[in-house]
């Protein structure tokens, strides 16, 4: 995956921080598992890129084995 798309998985991770430890602050238990989610979301993501990365990493190391490159 990209850049952009890594820099949209921190950003939902730090909006679910932030939400996490606002409802911690005001004892809003909806909100700290609003965040919680949030942040388990992203995490999600950021695998799922990862698993991505290397599955193009590994298809691309085939076709050039293949190729004689």
């Amino acid at each position: 995956m990209g850049i952009a798309d890594d820099a949209k998985n921190k950003a939902e991770d730090l909006k679910g921080r932030a939400k996490e430890a606002a409802g911690a602050a005001t004892g809003n238990d909806e909100l700290k598992a609003e965040g919680q989610a949030d942040q388990g979301i992203a995490a999600v993501k950021d695998k799922v890129a990862d698993v991505a990365d290397k599955v193009k990493d590994g298809v691309d190391a085939v076709k050039n084995k293949l190729s004689g490159n």
